[in-house]
């Protein structure tokens, strides 16, 4: 009889852990929180590391992947929802900001935009708020999921429990010569990530 509890207790285990799977970097180590990392394409062929452009000449500055050739663009420090964290988790809630200084005059925390009148895309910008995990601050949160073996980038933040966000996958919507990160909600496939040590 007892060996039938064995089973149970090591499934219990498993499920306990894997709630709480560290994020790896190039490197194979644990993604911590403060630490400078580039956010760089697991398709290394296509462009460069993410970095910051304008979308419309002036403040706030969106998201984008540096052209290619154009390295692995700037670092960012990753700031999880749940206090005192140790590591960056999959599928946990997180900040995501720019280790850089700015011409405009904000903080380079990402948030997810709301579409503008041309683009029906939601975009990632500047100007965000790191911290208090609400209803104020639902714009504000990503997360890092397993993808194809890599990673991908996703929004849909658990920080309010009546909050009813959009949600999707996190990808790259290509006009012209730039490459911004957007909000896929369906109509793309995730794009995947890496992560490497600034």
């Amino acid at each position: 009889m007892k060996l039938l509890f064995i089973p149970i207790i090591l499934s219990i285990i498993t499920i306990a852990t894997a709630d709480t799977i560290a994020v790896l970097d190039t490197d194979g180590d644990v993604l911590k929180p403060g630490i400078e990392y580039y956010i760089i394409p697991a398709i290394t062929d296509v462009a460069g590391g993410l970095t910051l452009e304008s979308r419309n000449g002036s403040c706030p500055l969106s998201v984008a992947q540096a052209p290619r050739g154009g390295g692995d663009g700037l670092p960012v420090i990753f700031t999880p929802a749940k206090p005192n964290a140790k590591t960056v988790n999959i599928g946990e809630d997180t900040n995501i900001a720019f280790s850089a200084v700015i011409i405009c005059i904000q903080s380079t925390v990402w948030k997810l935009t709301s579409p503008d009148d041309v683009s029906e895309w939601f975009y990632v910008s500047t100007g965000g708020v790191t911290g208090n995990p609400g209803k104020n601050t639902l714009s504000n949160w990503f997360k890092v999921e397993k993808y194809m073996g890599v990673y991908k980038l996703v929004f849909c933040p658990g920080v309010c429990d009546v909050c009813r966000p959009v949600c999707g996958d996190m990808t790259v919507d290509v006009v012209g010569d730039h490459r911004w990160l957007v909000l896929s909600r369906g109509s793309g496939r995730a794009f995947p990530f890496m992560f490497r040590k600034a």
